[in-house]
């Protein structure tokens, strides 16, 4: 049988059952993730799931149903189970749901990918793995050395009432290492090429080959001793430098939680609470600096980020959506849904689901700020820069349910003096109010040293749904921010 012939199954109970609008997504996700601890392996596992999921809009409510049961039989029982959890939720309904217009779509599409992750065997990867692991623990007082690597294969057929056919795939890889040095009461840690599971982008096995594993890996652990010999850092207020993947948690936690338009209209709170941009804010509110310019890009043409498609799980095709434009706050993440309730004519294409078995909802896709017009690299900005600190590597985040006071701490800081950088500094953290902040930013590197970073693990919903998201960002300045008062240290 087709995933077409089965869709014809599901769309046709719902089409005689009377519904609204019906969708549905059978998705087919093939995994393998593997790791190492100390020379020994940590893990290895390979998993795959098929099943469907149905979406139905009845007497103006929602209704959702999930099975891996593909007969004919299993999916027909499983629209009805939808059509009837509709009909029962518009019994308790606040007001009707109505969707955006959008037009039907017929189209096949594949992130692109060089070499197909799950064609390297098991031993290729761990063997790499463990290359990395011994550098690591080679340098004297390492006491922890933890390596990662994940692929993903996102194969999804799209249907809806509306005449979409969509068939798209997306491959997904990731890699990434940390050293641990554990003295006294204190644990330093450094990641590369970044923390939190490494860098993650929708492309292939290449992207292993983009990092220079194995050669980083002794630097990497030499800093992470190193550490503790370091000055703590200082409180006070300080002209201050992020790196690129610390501005892309930033701009996720800082930006992207906010924007997302089921959380500013109260219907979405879990995780990372409600919004302080309501909608009065739109196209008002000062967010930053006239430098500060920052899309929601699905688009395949802004980079191979987590949050790059061609349409999104309503069928929607990717765009890009000015968030902050020169500063001004210009637009949220929205929903066929969400953008009907504001009267906006198109949604902006912005709904995923974490599986066959979740009901999609806005999700961040790649929200990333714009690098800088004028040509600046990390070092003429640290020239330019007097009296500051420079911060590498995120290493905790905190941030209040409305997404406007914030605290982060990094992995490693650097004083800044004179233009240069000086002494090495341990615990390092900043905090701020958000647009207090973004209108503090005075100055972003270019082009050439933008990332496009990945985080796989955005969390949201209840039950709670992981999503990959985007943020592509380049070194920036920001002038008199609040440093140091996270860690006390020894």
């Amino acid at each position: 049988m087709s995933m077409k012939e089965i869709a014809s199954w599901v769309l046709n109970v719902c089409r005689v059952r009377g519904v609204q609008f019906a969708d549905c997504r059978v998705v087919d996700e093939r995994q393998r993730a593997l790791a190492t601890k100390n020379g020994k392996i940590g893990h290895v596992a390979d998993s795959q799931s098929l099943g469907i999921g149905i979406r139905v809009l009845a007497d103006g409510a929602w209704g959702f149903a999930a099975t891996d049961d593909l007969s004919r039989s299993g999916v027909e029982t499983t629209a009805g189970e939808a059509v009837e959890i509709a009909r029962a939720s518009a019994m308790v309904k606040q007001h009707d749901v109505r969707l955006a217009p959008e037009k039907a779509y017929v189209d096949d599409w594949t992130s692109p990918c060089q070499i197909d992750p799950f064609s390297i065997s098991v031993e290729q990867n761990l063997d790499l793995l463990m290359k990395i692991d011994a550098e690591m623990r080679a340098v004297k007082g390492v006491t922890l050395a933890e390596t990662n690597m994940n692929f993903r294969r996102y194969e999804q057929w799209y249907y809806s009432s509306d005449g979409s056919d969509i068939h798209q795939v997306k491959y997904t890889t990731g890699v990434g290492y940390a050293a641990y040095s554990f003295a006294g009461s204190e644990i330093m840690k450094r990641s590369y090429p970044t923390s939190f599971g490494g860098q993650w982008q929708d492309k292939g096995y290449e992207l292993i080959h983009e990092f220079k594993l194995v050669e980083n890996a002794r630097r990497i652990a030499e800093e992470s001793v190193a550490l503790h010999k370091a000055d703590q850092c200082p409180e006070g207020k300080f002209d201050i430098i992020l790196d690129s993947s610390q501005l892309g948690l930033q701009i996720h936690e800082s930006v992207g939680h906010p924007i997302e338009l089921d959380r500013v209209l109260g219907m979405e709170a879990n995780f990372a609470g409600t919004s302080f941009l309501t909608l009065d804010k739109l196209r008002k509110l000062k967010y930053g600096s006239e430098l500060v310019n920052v899309v929601a890009d699905a688009t395949p043409q802004h980079g191979p980020g987590l949050g790059t498609f061609k349409y999104d799980d309503e069928g929607v095709p990717a765009q890009c959506t000015p968030i902050i434009s020169h500063g001004l706050f210009t637009g949220y993440l929205t929903s066929r849904e969400t953008a009907a309730m504001v009267g906006l004519e198109r949604s902006g294409g912005t709904v995923r689901g974490e599986g066959w078995n979740r009901l999609p909802m806005i999700r961040m896709t790649n929200v990333s700020i714009l690098p800088g017009e004028k040509k600046l690299s990390p070092d003429e900005l640290i020239a330019s820069t007097d009296h500051g600190i420079f911060f590498q590597t995120n290493r905790s985040w905190s941030i209040d349910d409305k997404r406007y006071n914030f605290q982060f701490g990094t992995e490693m800081g650097w004083e800044i003096k004179g233009g240069k950088l000086g002494r090495m500094l341990k615990n390092p953290s900043y905090s701020g109010i958000t647009t207090e902040f973004w209108n503090s930013m005075d100055a972003i590197c270019s082009r050439e040293h933008w990332t496009l970073w990945g985080t796989p693990n955005c969390g949201k919903g209840q039950p709670q749904q992981v999503m990959g998201t985007g943020h592509g960002a380049s070194p920036a300045r920001f002038r008199g921010v609040k440093v140091g008062t996270a860690y006390k240290g020894n």
